[in-house]
């Protein structure tokens, strides 16, 4: 054994821990159920591909990928004995470890198709759940994921298997061995989940400080959403210049970053960065990362990013929505730019790409929709412009007259406010025109009361 079979990556604590390369990936097996009389908006096939991408996002081998035909689902296992035996024989042959499903499995249901089959089965609530657990990186993201993984955990009341503890040292949900185990009783299950919520609830209070320096400051909130994978994390780089991990792999961001950008005409804004939804999303993790996603709840603009080369993008834009939805948000209270993004991969003909966009038509209500290329650039000040001008709609401008001794008014104005106009000083002050934006008109129309003209 030497250093090459190793390289050591930084764990949650900050101390290297190794990742052992001589150790095979997992040998998966991909099972996605077409259910007889179930209505989606997703084609099968696409359902296949975003399936087999939530496996490769943990680096294992898928070695087949199937989609069956359910006419009824069983209570005992979901599938027919029929598929089960087929199944059973495919994990001998083959030498599968582990089965994925692209279902919410019942416990019973997993427990016997693992008693049946000799392979260990995730459904698909516990394959996002081990993504989610390899991607958080920070403090609060580790701790978002265990609750989740809890609470999906209440009904099964057994530690979800997980790969990664054999191929990196023990991590998993929970962290893995010289680590504490899931208990099998369940009021050790329900304290452990307290523990959490109040561990959260102090990240949460702690945040809430931070928004409200931040507020202090008047910069407006655009939030990037959208379906994961959909290059939100590629613009947001291309928009800050900013280094956060982009990579062609589903969750690939669970953190919400933040950064300040200037508009064309010089107005800032913070942008963030969201976390990347998807079709049939686990509630657990909605309830467990609403914190997090409170900058999209927040947001004076929300920027939907499209993957419009993937012809699946008018239903994943609708999963989108219905996360929104549950979240809160709606067009009518916050205006929605969508961004169609990966134009570049539509083809090097400028005329072939109109012709390819005039087929995408927006999903819901939306204030503009701008074609961009996060990868090349195009689209990209069209994009801030329109920005510009949803936040220029929502404010209001006003003249305003500040002595030339009232410095602390005038520092004030430049800072939380857009100036757009100065007119010629005279002895005692000047006249300013500003556009003052919803977020910070309260504060305004106080400190300059009895000073104000409408605009």
């Amino acid at each position: 054994m030497t250093d090459d079979d190793f390289e050591f990556e930084e764990d949650r604590s900050g101390g290297p821990r190794p990742i052992d390369h001589r150790i095979a990936p997992t040998r998966v097996g991909l099972i996605v159920p077409d259910v007889r009389g179930t209505a989606t908006s997703h084609s099968i096939e696409m359902r296949r591909q975003e399936f087999e991408g939530l496996a490769r996002a943990i680096n294992v081998e898928v070695v087949f990928a199937d989609v069956v035909r359910v006419r009824e689902v069983r209570p005992a296992t979901f599938i027919g004995s029929g598929l089960v035996e087929e199944l059973k024989a495919r994990v001998k042959a083959d030498k599968i470890e582990l089965l994925l499903v692209d279902t919410a499995l019942a416990p019973v249901q997993q427990r016997n198709l693992e008693t049946e089959t000799g392979a260990k089965v995730l459904d698909r609530t516990g394959l996002i759940l081990e993504i989610f657990g390899d991607r958080a990186a920070t403090r609060e993201g580790v701790l978002q994921v265990e609750l989740a993984h809890l609470n999906y955990q209440r009904s099964r009341l057994v530690r979800s298997w997980t790969h990664l503890e054999r191929q990196r040292g023990g991590f998993g949900f929970l962290g893995g061995p010289g680590e504490s185990q899931i208990e099998s009783d369940r009021r050790l299950l329900e304290d452990r989940i307290k523990l959490l919520e109040d561990r959260l609830d102090k990240v949460k209070r702690t945040r809430g400080q931070q928004k409200g320096n931040r507020d202090a400051l008047a910069f407006p909130i655009v939030a990037l959403v959208g379906y994961t994978n959909a290059g939100k994390s590629s613009l947001f780089n291309r928009l800050t210049g900013a280094g956060v991990f982009a990579k062609d792999l589903l969750f690939a961001t669970l953190d919400t970053t933040v950064r300040k950008i200037a508009l064309p005409h010089g107005r800032e804004v913070m942008l963030s960065d969201t976390v990347g939804f998807v079709a049939d999303l686990p509630t657990t993790l909605v309830a467990a990362f609403r914190a997090t996603l409170e900058e999209v709840t927040e947001a004076d603009v929300i920027l939907h990013v499209r993957d419009v080369a993937n012809p699946d993008t008018a239903p994943q834009a609708q999963d989108v929505l219905k996360v929104l939805g549950e979240l809160g948000v709606s067009a009518e209270e916050t205006a929605i730019i969508e961004v169609w993004n990966k134009i570049d991969l539509l083809g090097p003909d400028p005329g072939a790409r109109r012709e390819a966009l005039r087929h995408i038509a927006p999903v819901g209500s939306v204030a503009a929709s701008i074609p961009v290329s996060a990868a090349t650039g195009e689209g990209v000040d069209a994009l801030l412009q329109a920005v510009e001008t949803v936040l220029a709609a929502k404010s209001r401008t006003y003249r305003v007259r500040v002595p030339h001794s009232n410095g602390a008014d005038i520092n004030w104005l430049y800072g939380h406010a857009e100036i757009i106009n100065r007119e010629e000083p005279d002895d005692e002050g000047q006249t300013y025109e500003v556009r003052v934006d919803p977020r910070q008109r309260d504060a305004f129309t106080q400190r300059f009361s009895g000073r104000i003209e409408a605009g």
